[in-house]
């Protein structure tokens, strides 16, 4: 078993995830522009009216990008929350502590090793 991770590794973690948040901050603002996800995704459509098919899937790999920053972002503000609340590196299915070289990898990592392949099996619940 692996202890929990020591005030300085916790501080580490933290500085790694707000820097997460912030470059994942400026990729969707770099990205949209300024403007709303939906706003964007019209702006997209109105470019050449004569071209819709390839507008159309100009505006769907748009929205893929959007949906993965903002589901990056949101792990990452999980895990600050996590760390925020003393909940930080511990197994969001066991409990158990999750090994500190695994949370050094992944920051947002939210299962230890064991519990991660359990539900990457392909008949997991």
């Amino acid at each position: 078993m692996t202890t929990p991770l020591s005030p300085e590794q916790l501080a580490t973690q933290r500085q790694a995830l707000q820097a997460m948040r912030q470059q994942l901050l400026a990729q969707q603002q770099g990205h949209l522009a300024g403007q709303s996800r939906a706003e964007h995704a019209h702006e997209l459509l109105l470019l050449d009216p004569d071209d819709v098919r390839h507008h159309e899937s100009d505006r769907a790999l748009d929205l893929a990008i959007s949906d993965r920053d903002a589901l990056a972002l949101s792990a990452v503000e999980s895990a600050l929350q996590r760390l925020a609340q003393g909940r930080y590196g511990l197994c969001a299915d066991c409990g158990a502590v999750i090994n500190p070289a695994r949370l050094l990898l992944s920051p947002i990592a939210t299962r230890c090793v064991a519990c991660a392949a359990k539900r990457e099996q392909p008949n997991a619940r």
